[in-house]
């Protein structure tokens, strides 16, 4: 008996839908760092723009609730703009860190799936040049990714 030889297209076939599945999965896996990191990104962005309308959007449902959009674009512009006397910030973004588990404060429910990001932002003022450092976090929240601030003590 003659034992039917694999066409050679089939088996490159099979080791592309291999490869892509592979690269596909990987794919997934790592997105959810980008997309967290894209949203500090875009909220700080918003920030340093001086559109608090929009960078408050970006808040998780939890930190709406401390803040009504109202006072909080208030109190930015006025905290940042007219007590330091600064018009603008540049900022940069630390490493994602995945959690599997986090909470906003100490009885606060927890989140899964969180990253944290630190995140400085650089100041030019009235009063000198200063760096404020927070560990900023994401967490997705009905398809979207929103901005969480630590509030444990």
């Amino acid at each position: 008996m003659r034992r039917k030889r694999t066409p050679l297209p089939l088996i490159v076939a099979a080791v592309l839908v291999i490869g892509i599945i592979f690269l596909l999965g990987k794919w997934l896996f790592l997105s959810g760092d980008r997309n967290a990191e894209a949203a500090v990104d875009e909220f700080y962005r918003f920030e340093r723009e001086g559109d608090f309308s929009n960078s408050w959007e970006l808040f998780h449902t939890f930190m709406k609730k401390r803040f009504s959009k109202s006072n909080y674009i208030q109190d930015r512009a006025h905290v940042f703009m007219n007590h330091f006397g600064v018009e603008t910030f540049t900022y940069s973004l630390g490493k994602p860190e995945k959690l599997n588990s986090w909470k906003m404060s100490k009885t606060g429910k927890a989140l899964e799936n969180v990253y944290k990001i630190p995140v400085i932002q650089t100041y030019k003022g009235k009063y000198g040049n200063f760096d404020l450092q927070q560990d900023v976090f994401v967490v997705e929240e009905k398809g979207e990714w929103k901005i969480l601030w630590d509030y444990k003590q």
